[in-house]
């Protein structure tokens, strides 16, 4: 099987009209996570498109945040949330930029989409002159894993969860 042909796309500011699409992604990407350890990540329910639409949506009148989307056409194809931190004293990290979310619609990933939103987050972040980009990706994503290594990423922490019930 062969990779299909690269989309023709733009990146974006997220607009309110995204808030479908891009809730739909998002609820994509709980699912995934769910799939890898329903013990550690939230199960979507119905609501989820539309609450974690919601969510993004709120975070563009945000000046730290950044959210932008490839689209092609009025189509969403991905986003990538992202923000400034400052001291986080829990996880020992000074001033950071954070990557949250990065998503590509299954049918249009191995197109260099993701590869685009995330160069995209680093320049809007990169004003801010932050000292660092930190983000978290679940364990059993090493295609993710793989695209944040190509672009500089290197392995500082390790999550464990014990499960109390």
């Amino acid at each position: 099987m062969t990779d299909p042909q690269p989309a023709s796309f733009t990146i974006r500011p997220a607009v309110a009209g995204d808030r479908a699409q891009l809730g739909r992604l998002g609820a994509q990407m709980v699912a995934v996570h769910h799939a890898f350890d329903a013990r550690r990540f939230i199960a979507p329910t119905p609501e989820t498109p539309d609450v974690y639409g919601g969510f993004l949506i709120r975070q563009i009148a945000r000046p730290e945040s950044v959210l932008r989307v490839a689209a092609t056409g009025d189509a969403v194809l991905g986003y990538v949330y992202a923000g400034v931190e400052g001291n986080d004293y829990m996880a020992l990290r000074g001033p950071a930029g954070v990557i949250y979310d990065l998503i590509v619609a299954p049918d249009h990933r191995r197109q260099g989409i993701g590869r685009a939103l995330l160069e995209a987050a680093m320049a809007a972040l990169a004003p801010h002159a932050l000292p660092r980009l930190v983000l978290f990706t679940a364990e059993r994503n090493a295609e993710a894993q793989a695209l944040f290594a190509s672009v500089g990423f290197h392995r500082t922490m390790v999550e464990m969860t014990r499960d109390l019930a």
